[in-house]
């Protein structure tokens, strides 16, 4: 029996610390079009050679870097321009060495796994700790040179990490990749093109409190009038005083229109950035600010209305309400969602069941959501899991991180707290202790739904196991009430055991006086034993 890792206490999750709403922008007309097509492709390219310039200082940038940057673009822009852009190559570079971070982490965990399973024995098994040999000699020596390719990776990358280099396409990797096999990706070249100089552009500024409208560059009135400052050499363009371009058309924000007026009439700071979507042919404008961190409630005020939890999956959530001792009340509930086809879809699919699932608490009026704190950094890799390609594709597929960040921004805006647990042995202690008894000839208890059950309750601070053991002293309740649903003191916790007729013992039957008299016995005695012995009387003779 391997030792069994320490479960993290469970945390009540954050909320967010911003909001981000889009719309679209309708009504424009061709010259809006073209201005709005100048606009973006001329700080595209000043944005380019601004992050040319970031990476080139790689770990060497300092605040005069910074500003002499900004320096040399703002006679080509303006200064708020300059500070967007400069900004945006900033927090792309801290993305880039993020995700450079993160690559190195996961060849070192694939470089670990191979160097341990080639120092084995061929076709040695493996414990549940850790993986055996390779099955074959073919395999071990693929497996060797795979690690060598391996091991020159990491060398470069950590080379790149030392030097402060880092490797980014303004664009997007993917989008770039797409040109070599345009029939594969389902493009024509001037289709690619179109996209590749949309999303390449650069329409976006930072907002600025005390400023007009919250912001001076784009700036969006209560009415919804969208004006542009444009950039220093495109001012002729300007239909408007101060070198502004105003949009014909007037936008209105479908979601959280009113907080967002109240921040605009308060001239509070609003970022925006306007983007071009060239496969519906449409333009849109995002607004977002920060808010201030919103007070989470303690563990147990959480818990006072019961808990549910929530089980991860692949394709569904896996729901059920837990009361107050962590009992399962009610029967489970499944919220399903596909994540096949593009990122807009998934996005959709993920809100819709996150809304169902909020839908659901509010009206059981739970004020509790339990969730697992996953990660599957490490349990990604090709080496651990090796030809479990299928697998693979499972983990890597389930949007955790983004199921989370939705999960926490829209349970704010309804008063639910989320409460991240360990997923450690949920799904297997779930399994072992809640399937079966709760699976009868009309439900079918699922290994996702006891996992549920396991979630809410380490949630609220219970054993998964539905019983505790009986005090070592004897088989009784003379140390304290043993199950661990609830309390000593609480009404109807335990119902009057049935009475069972005669003595409590196991050595005497029931009735046993009514039944002795009348009894046959069931075995045949020796009759010499019945029989009563009598003394004789002494003969006394001469």
């Amino acid at each position: 029996m391997r030792g069994l890792r320490e479960v993290a206490a469970p945390f009540v999750a954050l909320g967010p610390s911003g909001v981000a709403v889009r719309t679209r922008l309708k009504q424009l007309t061709a010259c809006d079009v073209a201005v709005l097509r100048q606009v973006g492709v001329h700080l595209g390219t000043l944005a380019s050679r601004d992050l040319t310039a970031r990476c080139r200082d790689g770990l060497g940038h300092d605040a005069e870097a910074w500003a002499a940057r900004k320096r040399a673009l703002t006679p080509l822009s303006s200064a708020r321009w300059a500070g967007a852009i400069t900004k945006a190559s900033h927090d792309q570079w801290a993305l880039a060495r993020r995700g450079a971070r993160a690559h190195i982490q996961s060849l070192e965990a694939g470089v670990r796994t191979l160097r341990h399973r080639l120092s084995l024995p061929v076709g040695e098994k493996g414990s549940k700790g850790a993986p055996g040999g390779y099955r074959s000699r073919r395999e071990w020596h693929a497996k060797t040179r795979r690690l060598h390719v391996l091991e020159d990776r990491l060398a470069r990358a950590r080379a790149d990490w030392a030097a402060g280099r880092v490797r980014v396409v303004r664009g997007g990797k993917r989008l770039a990749r797409a040109r070599h096999h345009l029939s594969a990706a389902g493009l024509t070249e001037a289709r690619w093109r179109e996209r590749w100089q949309a999303a390449r552009w650069f329409v976006q500024a930072d907002g600025e409190s005390g400023k007009r409208f919250g912001n001076e560059t784009i700036r969006i009135s209560p009415s919804g009038e969208v004006s542009v400052r444009l950039p220093a050499p495109l001012t002729h363009l300007a239909n408007a005083p101060h070198g502004r371009y105003v949009l014909t058309g007037r936008i209105r924000f479908a979601h959280r229109w009113q907080e967002w007026a109240d921040r605009v009439a308060a001239n509070r700071a609003v970022a925006y950035r306007i983007h071009h979507d060239t496969t519906r042919g449409r333009w849109y404008v995002t607004a977002s600010w920060q808010k201030p961190a919103t007070p989470t409630l303690p563990l147990t005020a959480a818990l006072t209305e019961g808990v549910i939890g929530v089980d991860i999956n692949a394709d569904h959530l896996a729901a059920w309400r837990l009361d107050t001792h962590g009992n399962p009340v009610g029967h489970p509930r499944r919220f399903s969602y596909d994540l096949t086809g593009p990122t807009d879809h998934r996005d959709a699919q993920i809100r819709h069941a996150l809304t169902r699932l909020l839908h659901w608490a509010t009206s059981c009026g739970v004020k509790a959501i339990a969730v697992e704190h996953l990660d599957f950094t490490a349990e990604k890799t090709r080496e651990k899991h090796g030809s479990r390609k299928r697998f693979r594709h499972l983990v890597s597929g389930m949007p955790t991180g983004r199921l989370r960040a939705r999960l926490t921004s829209v349970a704010d805006q309804t008063g639910i707290t989320v409460i991240a647990v360990d997923p450690a042995y949920t799904s297997k202690w779930g399994a072992q202790h809640w399937q079966k008894p709760l699976t009868s000839t009309t439900r079918r208890t699922t290994r996702h739904d006891a996992a549920s059950i396991a979630i809410g309750r380490r949630a609220q601070g219970f054993p998964i196991r539905r019983r505790t053991a009986p005090p070592r002293t004897h088989q009784s309740d003379g140390c304290g009430h043993r199950t661990a649903q609830t309390g000593p003191d609480t009404p109807g916790r335990e119902g009057p055991r049935p009475r069972i007729p005669g003595p409590r013992t196991r050595s005497v039957p029931p009735d046993t006086e009514r039944t002795r008299a009348t009894r046959t016995p069931n075995t045949v005695r020796d009759v010499r034993s019945e029989q009563e012995w009598v003394q004789d009387p002494l003969l006394l003779t001469d």
